[in-house]
């Protein structure tokens, strides 16, 4: 079933889902970190000054899994399925989507820079930076599309109201 947009709306249906390409989050950047380890591997830059890896990057990690289990809590409690592949049944306001439309995206952001931080790697900060880029112009818009034909009445004035990332 898909929802009609609103007349003189130029947004065009609502597709079934969110996200049913091949680009999916969880792969970017699960992506992101393999290529930034394997660069790691082949040719090691540090990012930070020696012994500085796990006090940073362990703090970094745990704020990423904190924020990951909250988004997903949160998620859960409104009654929504999290992956992106399946219809979203409503737009949350609470808990950390009251700072942040995107927490999920941005804790695996935060994994990423821990375990760079914590290997000490400055590859692994370049392959956030696109992984990031590709989320910002791809991933999200897509999805702000989405919940734009969705919820027409409900989405826009969130998308004003809280910022993408933080």
């Amino acid at each position: 079933m898909s929802l009609d947009p609103p007349p003189n709306s130029n947004l065009g249906p609502a597709p079934e889902a969110a996200n049913l390409g091949v680009v999916r989050p969880p792969l970017v950047y699960l992506g992101s970190i393999l290529l930034g380890l394997l660069l790691h591997l082949a040719r090691p830059i540090p990012v930070l000054s020696r012994g500085l890896g796990a006090r940073w990057g362990v703090p970094v990690i745990l704020l990423a899994v904190g924020l990951f289990v909250s988004a997903v809590r949160t998620f859960k409690t409104a009654g929504t399925p999290v992956p992106g592949n399946q219809p979203t049944t409503t737009i949350v306001r609470r808990g950390p989507y009251r700072f942040s439309r995107n927490p999920i995206y941005l804790a695996f952001s935060l994994l990423q820079l821990g375990i760079a931080f914590w290997v000490n790697s400055l590859w692994l900060v370049i392959t956030l930076l696109a992984a990031v880029a590709v989320m910002s112009l791809v991933v999200i818009p897509k999805e702000e599309r989405y919940l734009s034909a969705r919820f027409p009445s409900e989405y826009p004035p969130y998308k004003t109201s809280v910022r993408r990332w933080f």
